[in-house]
Parts: structure tokens; C-alpha cells; sequence
């Protein structure tokens, strides 16, 4: 975290130095006021300048680094943390050993690891929300993949046997990807059904 004291005739004039110095905007930054300085008499004995300290803000990347290097730490995981952000979304891919930790049953610790990361990130509720995707070695565009096959093959399945067909338990984002992938057949219906963790999504015929 970057930190500097500046000195000036006024404290606006100190922190005008400060910004200059470190390429900042006033909004990046906490700012202290060590003394706020004197004239003295007649603006000439005993004057003081303003002396002041700022410190650069935690950005929201800087925020998830930490939390991540923190849980890594706590599950005596390596891993390599690539941070990449545009247009208010975070994304954060993961590499190294021992990743299955991280990403869990079905996804379920990468999935929660996520949800605690976007409220690390958005706990400040002045500032814009930032939206956060978590991977590891791209394994929810993986998994994706993987439902997308599942998906089509199961419809194949429905049309044949004209019998519904449930598929096991799945998150939302998950149940979304097999809803879009069936979007297309239009001689077939999805729709989900239970309650979370084990809600599922059906795929019938249509009537």
C-alpha cells in the first residue's frame, strides 16, 4: 500500500503535491492531516508549512488478491492468481496443485468461494457494483461444455423414449446453461423442480 507524506503553504497545496507525486486522483486516496501549518506573523515569522499523509485506497483488485492469498494460505494451497477486470466485472482464473480443493463437488467451494469473494468486493454499497467470476484452469467453461453435451443427449434420449428425464441436482447457473441449450428443440420442455441444494432440471416433451 502506498504511502507519502507532502508538505505545502496549505494543506490543498500539499495534497496537490502528494497527487502530483504519485500520479493519483483525490478519490484513490485516504488523506490525513498531520498539522494543517501557520502564517505566523505578517505571513513571514514562524510560518509553517501544512504537512499532511496519503494513502493509497485498496482497489477492488487489491481486495480480492488479499482475500484469495488468505484462503489459499488457510487451505495450504499454492496456486498462481491471474486478476483481470473490464467493464465492472472481476475475472479471477486460479492455477496450480491440489485445485480440486478449491473447486469442490460439482463446484460447490469454487461457487462459494466466489459468492464471498463478490461481497468482499461490493461490501461498500456507495461504490459501482462489480460483478466476480472465480475459475479455476477454466473449469467452469469445462463444465459448461460438459451440460451442454449432457443436455442434448438427454433430449435425444426424451424424443425416443417420449418419457421425462430428470437430471441430478444442479446449481443455478448449471440449471440456466441446460434451459438455454434446449431453448432450440422445439418439440421440447425444461423446467426444474425440489428445492436447493437438490433441485434438478426436468426435460420432457412438449404436449
Amino acid at each position: 500500500m502506498k504511502t507519502i507524506e507532502m508538505t505545502g503553504k496549505t494543506v490543498d497545496e500539499a495534497l496537490k503535491n502528494a497527487l502530483n507525486e504519485l500520479k493519483f486522483t483525490k478519490e484513490e486516496v485516504d488523506i490525513e492531516i498531520i498539522d494543517e501549518g501557520s502564517k505566523g506573523i505578517f505571513n513571514l515569522i514562524g510560518n509553517k508549512p501544512a504537512r499532511i499523509k496519503i494513502t493509497k485506497k485498496k482497489s477492488a483488485i487489491d481486495e480480492v488478491e488479499k482475500f484469495l492469498t488468505d484462503v489459499l494460505k488457510a487451505m495450504d494451497v499454492k496456486a498462481k492468481i491471474n486478476i483481470k477486470e473490464e467493464n465492472d466485472i472481476i475475472n479471477v482464473n486460479l492455477s496450480g496443485e491440489k485445485m480440486g480443493l478449491i473447486i469442490g463437488y460439482r463446484g460447490e467451494t469454487l461457487d462459494s468461494l466466489q459468492y464471498l469473494l463478490s461481497l468482499v468486493v461490493n461490501k461498500n454499497h456507495n461504490n459501482i457494483y462489480k460483478k466476480v467470476v472465480l475459475d479455476v484452469e477454466n473449469y467452469r467453461k469445462k463444465r459448461e461444455e460438459t451440460l451442454i453435451k449432457v443436455a442434448q443427449k438427454v433430449a435425444y434420449k426424451v424424443r425416443k423414449s417420449k418419457r421425462p428425464y430428470k437430471l441430478e441436482p444442479m446449481n443455478p447457473y448449471e440449471r440456466r446453461i441446460i434451459h438455454s441449450t434446449l431453448q432450440e428443440f422445439n418439440d421440447i420442455i425444461t423446467y426444474s423442480e425440489g428445492e436447493e441444494p437438490f433441485r434438478r432440471v426436468i426435460i420432457s416433451l412438449k404436449k
